[in-house]
């Protein structure tokens, strides 16, 4: 049975996110993006752990649903969107992500990392032991911490054993443990012997498992994709899929220590991932000269903005290129699969030739989810010719553009985002693992 899960995502009390991400539209949305297991996110902050504890029960060991009253709303908001879909209940895992930033060998690092805890239980314990430990858990949904994310996981990990630790965004220059900005060149440089309870990273928007595999300190770590969302329609844009017969926290977190041998009970199938250039740090740029450039030129201009003179943001490519050590396209076999889409929305928008936000892409949209049911089915599975009966044939040839991997992309850099085009005439062909 497939099992989609995004681990990653934020609440209304994070900066800078949507103050309609409460639990309620949170499973409306996951149901209506096909996710099956979705982060509580936030844990930390008092005010919504407050919230998860309330609004929120264990009905598979480690997994929580919405109470009934809650679930109720929940359903309306969903039979509002899309009564054609069917109302099931979404499993929320008690995840978050939390900001370090501290001095180590010299330099000021700041290092951004998910937990994940089995219980409610163990996240209040947690929480109780950050702010023992000086953090201030009230300041922000996605607190920062001044401490060293060694100390913060040794404290985690005696809180519970069944706890899991994995560095968020790995590659993102400013706040990632491999960051050009202010990360380590391996794993063993930021968690020292603490190293092998670390199995899992999360690649980020602006990587993907292809560039990842050049790299050989992770060839037996498993490479997750979350959506780091600050909205609800930003749920979803990178997940992980998995199959399996016994859903639990356990077995989760047993499958993705697993990687591609599996577990008993689950195994990790793929990742589902955004085309990587489309990322706002992928290549290396300054963002305020609207200038941008690939490594090799980078390497030419010696880091520096040949119109401001200052120093560029070397991205995500760069940054790669500078740590890979072997030919990555030989790691296929040894790693779970991906695959690369690009948000239904986005695909319609483009088609349709009008802004992502317009109301005919809205109102296609909630069309295609009533018809054939949630947005990763329409991505991953329908029939790009069975869209003909009810959308115009440049959405049926976007869709079709996008498994290919026959897309125009202009990447992204310096906290720009970059664009993938499937509905122009010139395209690129793209590598992609789409079955």
């Amino acid at each position: 049975m497939r099992f989609i899960a995004d681990f990653h995502i934020h609440s209304r009390y994070a900066r800078a996110c949507s103050k309609n991400l409460t639990l309620e539209n949170i499973a409306a949305w996951s149901r209506i993006k096909g996710i099956n297991c979705i982060s509580c996110a936030d844990f930390t902050y008092p005010g919504w752990f407050k919230e998860i504890s309330e609004k929120l029960e264990e009905t598979l060991p480690g997994l929580y649903q919405l109470k009934k009253p809650h679930q109720q709303e929940s359903d309306l908001i969903l039979s509002s969107l899309a009564p054609s879909l069917q109302k099931n209940t979404q499993y929320f895992l008690l995840s978050t992500e939390v900001s370090c930033i501290y001095s180590k060998g010299g330099k000021v690092r700041r290092v951004h990392v998910l937990l994940f805890a089995p219980s409610i239980e163990i996240v209040s314990r947690i929480n109780k032991k950050i702010s023992d430990m000086g953090g201030n858990l009230s300041s922000d949904g996605r607190p920062i911490l001044g401490i060293d994310v060694k100390e913060l996981t040794k404290a985690v990990l005696e809180i519970s054993s069944d706890c899991f630790i994995v560095p968020a965004h790995a590659w993102t220059p400013w706040f990632a443990v491999f960051g050009s900005k202010s990360g380590f060149d391996t794993l063993e440089e930021c968690f020292d012997e603490l190293t092998p309870y670390i199995t899992a990273i999360e690649t980020g928007l602006s990587s993907d498992p292809l560039m990842n595999w050049g790299y050989s300190k992770l060839n037996t770590i498993t490479l997750l994709s979350n959506s780091d969302a600050h909205s609800l329609q930003k749920i979803g844009r990178e997940a992980n899929v998995f199959e399996g017969d016994v859903f639990s926290y356990a077995t989760i977190i047993d499958a993705i220590r697993a990687g591609k041998k599996g577990s008993t009970h689950m195994r990790l199938d793929y990742t589902i991932e955004f085309f990587p250039e489309e990322g706002m740090y992928h290549i290396d740029g300054h963002r305020v000269c609207n200038f941008s450039c690939e490594p090799e030129h980078t390497k030419k201009l010696g880091g520096i903005c040949p119109i401001c003179k200052k120093q560029l943001t070397i991205g995500v490519l760069s940054r790669i290129a500078e740590l890979s050590d072997q030919k990555k396209e030989l790691q296929r076999e040894r790693n779970i699969g991906y695959k690369s889409i690009v948000p239904l929305q986005e695909i319609i928008a483009q088609c349709l030739g009008i802004g992502v936000s317009s109301k005919k892409v809205h109102d296609l949209y909630v069309k295609l989810i009533n018809r054939f049911g949630d947005e990763f089915h329409i991505l991953l599975d329908v029939a790009p010719d069975d869209f003909l009966s009810c959308a115009p044939e440049e959405l049926c040839n976007g869709i079709k553009n996008m498994r290919n991997g026959n897309v125009s992309i202009t990447p992204g850099y310096d906290g720009t985002y970059g664009k993938v085009e499937v509905c122009t005439k010139k395209k690129k062909k793209q590598d992609t693992l789409f079955q």
